[in-house]
């Protein structure tokens, strides 16, 4: 099986750390690279944009063919790498992604939430995941709009018909940051991708259901 390449979204590279170690405990190999720019790091090459984040993971890829799995905005960089052509990029799955807008369904603006308020939209069960304001997540906050503004590139979901690589499409039922519907409409757009709505989950499967999550992602790669 090709390594998984995971990309985190706005939480930060400790929203997909422990799913990353399931899949390593399961015997996948898995690289999770953190965005410049979060949870502290340098971004010494002014990445300013999703697909500069594509093209410097791209970059940092040392050969291995993989199958890239991004969440949130995670999701927008998954597809814009999956839109590069790249050869090593083999599968693709986004996980709650965003990236486009969508009329009557649009993506939350965190930057206006209060942390009780984001996490009443970013899971199921908000009382089991309750969000602890920090500096580090305000950082967070800052790289996402920073990367991805409003959530909207007025280009992305017709461009996302170029994508011509096995692609999966994996919705948290509870999304209050970006809907089932917007997600349903994300797989609409990648030319055979396929959906699926996960229960009992919200913005982020891989913290509310990860079993159930990693089960899907790795019998999509095989």
């Amino acid at each position: 099986m090709t390594p998984f390449l995971l990309l985190h979204g706005g939480g930060g590279p400790g929203s997909v750390a422990g799913f990353a170690a399931l899949l390593r405990a399961a015997g996948h190999t898995v690289i999770a690279p953190v965005h410049p720019g979060f949870s502290g790091t340098p971004n010494p090459d002014a990445l300013a944009t999703p697909g500069d984040l594509a093209d410097h993971h791209l970059r940092m890829l040392d050969g291995d063919d993989v199958t890239v799995v991004g969440f949130s905005l995670g999701g927008w960089v998954a597809a814009e790498l999956a839109m590069r052509g790249d050869e090593r990029v083999r599968r693709l799955v986004i996980v709650d992604g965003v990236g486009f807008a969508l009329e009557g369904h649009p993506v939350a603006d965190v930057t206006a939430l209060t942390p009780d308020e984001l996490a009443a939209r970013s899971f199921h069960d908000p009382e089991a995941f309750r969000i602890a304001p920090s500096p580090e997540m305000a950082a967070n906050v800052r790289e996402v709009v920073r990367y991805g503004g409003e959530m909207a590139d007025p280009g992305l979901r017709s461009r996302l018909a170029g994508i011509d690589i096995p692609a999966l499409v994996v919705w948290g039922e509870s999304d209050g940051v970006a809907d089932p519907v917007y997600g349903r409409a994300y797989a609409d757009a990648i030319p055979g991708a396929r959906f699926e709505l996960l229960a009992d989950a919200g913005h982020m499967p891989q913290l509310e259901q990860p079993e159930r999550l990693a089960a899907l992602i790795t019998a999509f790669a095989t």
